[in-house]
């Protein structure tokens, strides 16, 4: 499979919808809040293959001291094929200096972003406020 990796590249709503909900994602639940908050990220990395979107990362960033990276998804049929590995690359080249790379993992990616260098951020518990039904 032929896969182009873009930063910053224009995603349209129904592709968006589609990978959200095809990963279970209830952000999909609410289409004009996610998209802005994509669209209004400091980065927003995509995956195609064939023109067709499969992969979608983004980075909220001071620029400065922080990067938080909040979604990452791979459409599940292509799951295993280094899709993500190659989105976080992009990504953590473009922030290479920052102080803080900081995520929040969902238990069955925790292997994925270790593979990747990240680790479990010493004793700190994330926590959160969350307006979702699932993830």
């Amino acid at each position: 499979m032929k896969v182009e990796i873009r930063l910053d590249d224009q995603v349209a709503e129904d592709e968006v919808l589609l990978l959200y909900r095809a990963n279970s994602w209830s952000s999909a639940e609410k289409p004009k809040q996610l998209l802005a908050a994509l669209r209004h990220s400091d980065t927003l990395v995509t995956a195609r293959s064939g023109g067709e979107l499969i992969g979608l990362g983004n980075a909220i960033s001071d620029g400065f001291l922080v990067v938080y990276y909040p979604h990452m998804l791979v459409m599940p049929a292509c799951h295993g094929n280094g899709i993500g590995r190659k989105m976080m690359q992009a990504m953590q080249t473009k922030y290479a200096g920052i102080h803080q790379q900081m995520l929040t993992a969902e238990s069955a990616a925790v292997g994925f972003y270790e593979a990747i260098g990240f680790e479990r951020a010493g004793t700190t518990v994330p926590m959160w406020i969350y307006q979702g039904s699932g993830h």
